[in-house]
């Protein structure tokens, strides 16, 4: 359990750079972690390195006692686009064996952040699309958006299924039925529809965005930490045993359908920027 004895921490406090490098980045400032995504480059897609590196980052924060708080962003201009499609195109048949491993990967860095003692916080630029960006959006905590933030499914499009826990975190935040609409239409929601329905906590300015990020987080890690571990535990616990049930139907699905005709021409399509012509094979 998080120790109780008070550490101060500011946002003017120098970060402590524990990973300076490579596709992801933890800082600690005092009692607050910062993972950043950082393949800004690619908008943050999801590729085997970044989530290897995510999952070793979590478990750092798994194992640093002092850490009251987390904030997840992404670097550059996005969150996190979902996953790298011309990583995925360049695989071709080998592609089911690929994302057999990827979708291992983010889905136990999604549990990880569910199991953390402290608290996470998804701070959201740009967009956040598929498993790797609205996945983690749906693994935290508490999410804070910028004002002209985007979330989008994105799964299907290229002929896939959601992962990363979204088939049960959604609808348990947003209702079967806009859950139903988000995962099958993939169209993009805004920072106050994505608010109202209840995806987001929170909306900033997006120049704001950093500042009111690191608030919140100070605010949480300011909090009682044994209460905090306790109450986030008994929240996930009423959704979290679920998720972790499915996780390896979902882990299957998306294998076996990136295997498919369909999955090829999406991701074709999205590449070349044109409408996908599914034929159902």
């Amino acid at each position: 359990m998080v120790g109780t004895s008070t550490v101060t921490a500011t946002a003017t406090q120098p970060a402590e750079q524990v990973v300076a490098d490579g596709p992801v980045l933890l800082d600690l400032i005092g009692d607050i972690a910062k993972i950043r995504l950082n393949r800004p480059q690619a908008s943050n897609g999801i590729s085997i390195e970044l989530l290897k590196a995510l999952y070793e980052v979590i478990m750092i924060c798994h194992g640093e006692s002092r850490i009251r708080a987390v904030l997840l962003s992404g670097e550059g201009p996005n969150f996190c686009a979902g996953g790298d499609v011309r990583q995925f195109a360049a695989k071709g048949e080998q592609l089911p064996d690929f994302l057999r491993q990827a979708t291992a990967y983010l889905q136990i860095s999604a549990s990880a952040l569910m199991r953390l003692e402290a608290p996470v916080i998804a701070v959201v630029q740009g967009y956040a699309a598929g498993g790797g960006g609205l996945g983690l959006v749906c693994a935290s905590d508490m999410v804070i958006a910028g004002a002209s933030a985007k979330f989008m499914g994105g799964a299907t499009r290229v002929g896939m299924a959601p992962d990363a826990g979204l088939s049960v975190i959604l609808p348990r935040l947003v209702g079967f039925r806009r859950a139903t609409d988000i995962l099958m239409t993939n169209r993009v929601l805004g920072a106050a529809e994505a608010l109202e329905i209840g995806l987001i906590s929170r909306i900033a300015a997006d120049n704001e965005l950093n500042d009111e990020a690191m608030k919140l987080a100070r605010q949480i890690a300011d909090g009682a930490p044994r209460a905090l571990a306790a109450t986030k535990r008994l929240l996930w616990n009423g959704i979290g045993l679920s998720v972790e049930a499915c996780l390896p139907e979902e882990a299957r699905t998306v294998s076996e359908l990136s295997g498919t005709q369909d999955s090829r021409e999406g991701l074709a399509a999205v590449i070349e920027r044109r409408v996908p012509r599914f034929v159902g094979r």
